[in-house]
């Protein structure tokens, strides 16, 4: 996108013209408090269709935690805001985190859009992230992948389990965690990040997988899993100790 068509994007999407009249409502209520805001997710990529129906995410960044408003979801003028409020050092802390989430949460940290940034700091929040994925040792990830490869198993048992009590509507709900999951641990095993969980599913092929296509994928992960040292069965003692 050039800037002219950034510039056109601004004056015709609605979620832009929310989005900065909560950026000034901020700065203007908490004017000692709040170090930056910005919008992360479709806007801050710049290149999705537009048309004020998505959700807005955006983040205000404190000087000190508990500062300035409270984390809500409210639609505002027909636009859903999902407002995320951190503490500075806090978001810092979590950009330094390799968890099981980490595919569908790194992009926040990596891809946002200042709307009022003085001091630089949401380039220190993604230099923050991207100095700690270039320190992490391959463990970490295939440890995290396993922790979201239980949570992919859990999800596919019960759903399988409930098809066999034609509890059809449960069953979808709880093959779509597994899909989730099992995107998850993907992007894991490949250190690759998604901007939301549907752009997870779409780009791992697990968007419509019926319940043994994910099985399937499931069993190939843990096969991966055991050959990278972090098999996912184990004994009582592997379960007591960290």
């Amino acid at each position: 996108m050039n800037a002219n068509s950034e510039a056109d994007s601004h004056l015709t999407d609605p979620r832009w013209t929310v989005a900065e009249r909560v950026a000034q409502a901020a700065l203007r209520r908490f004017p000692a408090d709040v170090l930056a805001v910005a919008v992360h997710g479709p806007l801050a990529h710049g290149d999705d269709d537009g048309g004020g129906d998505g959700e807005v995410g955006m983040l205000v960044v404190t000087y000190r935690p508990g500062a300035g408003p409270a984390p809500c979801t409210r639609r505002v003028d027909g636009v859903l805001v999902d407002l995320t409020v951190a503490g500075a050092e806090d978001y810092l802390g979590q950009a330094r985190v390799i968890n099981s989430l980490w595919p569908l949460t790194a992009d926040r940290y990596v891809t946002t859009r200042p709307l009022h940034d003085p001091t630089g700091w949401l380039r220190t929040l993604r230099d923050e992230h991207l100095g700690r994925l270039a320190r992490a040792r391959p463990a970490e990830f295939s440890a995290a992948a396993r922790q979201a490869w239980y949570r992919g198993y859990a999800a596919h048992a019960r759903a399988a389990k409930l098809a066999e009590w034609y509890e059809t509507d449960q069953a979808l709900l709880m093959l779509g965690e597994a899909r989730l999951a099992a995107a998850t641990v993907n992007g894991l095993l490949a250190r690759t990040y998604f901007r939301d969980p549907g752009d997870a599913v779409r780009r791992t092929g697990l968007a419509g997988a019926d319940m043994t296509e994910v099985g399937t994928v499931l069993a190939r992960h843990s096969e991966e899993l055991a050959a990278r040292g972090q098999p996912v069965d184990g004994t009582v003692e592997d379960l007591l100790t960290p």
